[in-house]
């Protein structure tokens, strides 16, 4: 069974010390969103809630949704709505002045039904704002990790668990279900990240988890030894290919 928005085990310890860029980096989309006061703002992949804690500060009322009951647990503990709820079973009518997400839908295979359940969440007017992985993002580790499991038959097929649109496939997507795409942008952002090998146990948890630990211990080292001359210098450290895709849109 491959990790993805369906089957998420997040643990948020983890996830805080090695992926807390993902938030700290999510702020240009806050100030896209532009919280209002009194409205009602869906959050999609809350995390631990840092963004919908930063969005309430704005006078929104935020309610968070994540697939995986640590992270919902940690919102909780801020003090958020917060629910554990899959973005492919939303049944919102019509109950939100905006929806929000950040570095969340790539997971989400089935985009179009994504996009119809959170258009059927807005109310008339309503805004779309988000973020995620677009075309291109983190390429090179793809590769690499593909790569690895070419090498060993005993792992099974490489199974790419994410969803990376291009801008053009995107903005016909949403503008197919009703939406008045406002802005859509990809834009290359290379992040720095503490190594790769955390990165791929935070991230890459599920492509591995049929491996046993012996397999898993290679997997990464193997992956990690590619990747070495790639994205690594004794200058900068490691920087990870990232693309975001960025998108605001208008139920019409």
């Amino acid at each position: 069974m491959k990790k993805t928005e369906e089957t998420n085990d997040w643990n948020a310890d983890r996830y805080n010390k090695h992926a807390d860029f993902v938030s700290a980096l999510g702020m240009p989309v806050v100030d896209l969103l532009d919280p209002r006061e009194g409205e009602r703002v869906l959050e999609l992949g809350c995390g631990d809630g840092t963004l919908a804690v930063e969005i309430e500060k704005l006078g929104s009322c935020v309610v968070a949704v994540d697939l995986s009951d640590d992270m919902v647990a940690k919102s909780k503990q801020k003090g958020l709505d917060a629910h554990v709820m899959n973005v492919t079973a939303l049944a919102f009518v019509e109950e939100f002045d905006a929806v929000f997400s950040n570095a969340m839908l790539h997971w989400v295979k089935d985009s179009r039904l994504a996009v119809q359940n959170i258009y059927n969440s807005l109310q008339s007017n309503g805004r779309f704002v988000a973020e995620f992985g677009g075309e291109g993002n983190v390429e090179q580790i793809v590769e690499a990790m593909r790569e690895v499991f070419a090498r060993h038959e005993e792992y099974g097929e490489f199974d790419n668990p994410w969803f990376f649109p291009r801008e053009s496939g995107y903005k016909e997507l949403l503008e197919d279900e009703g939406f008045v795409v406002e802005y859509i942008e990809l834009i290359p952002r290379p992040t720095p990240i503490d190594d790769i090998s955390n990165w791929l146990n935070v991230f890459a948890n599920g492509i591995a988890q049929n491996l046993t630990p012996e397999q898993k211990y290679e997997f990464i080292h193997e992956t990690r030894e590619i990747l070495k001359s790639k994205i690594y210098t004794s200058k900068d450290g490691w920087i990870a290919d990232y693309v975001r895709l960025r998108v605001k849109a208008v139920k019409s």
